[in-house]
């Protein structure tokens, strides 16, 4: 393998594939359904009111009325994206009486949502 010096705009300097790099590597990638999905989760907790309802069920279980407090929103733009959040399984939620009540599906949401967050703090502290 030849090694090539990086212009410093960050581009190779030359055209060198690996070949067996490039086979390692994909075949370690995921499956383009699995992709997708991972993209679309994504997408939804870019959303800045739908990152806010999450950070909201991170830290308890509330109704869409709190929600729409919360998130400076109307009670049926919170129920719209709560929607989005549920067809992918971010949260989920369960009946108090006439209230439904969401929080968060597991665990898995609040480490993404952690890990977000402390990223953008880092990146915060750089600028």
């Amino acid at each position: 393998m030849t090694r090539v010096q990086a212009k410093t705009d960050g581009t190779c300097g030359a055209t060198i594939v690996d070949a067996g790099a490039v086979a390692r590597v994909r075949g370690s990638l995921s499956g383009v359904a699995r992709r997708k999905s991972a993209c679309d989760i994504h997408a939804a907790i870019g959303d800045p009111t739908r990152h806010a309802i999450l950070e909201a069920l991170a830290e308890e279980s509330l109704c869409v009325c709190d929600l729409s407090e919360i998130a400076a929103v109307s009670q049926s733009a919170v129920s719209h994206q709560l929607r989005v959040l549920r067809d992918l399984d971010l949260v989920t939620f369960e009946r108090d009486g006439k209230r439904a009540v969401y929080r968060l599906a597991d665990e898995h949401v609040r480490v993404l949502l952690a890990a977000g967050l402390e990223h953008a703090a880092e990146r915060g502290s750089a600028l």
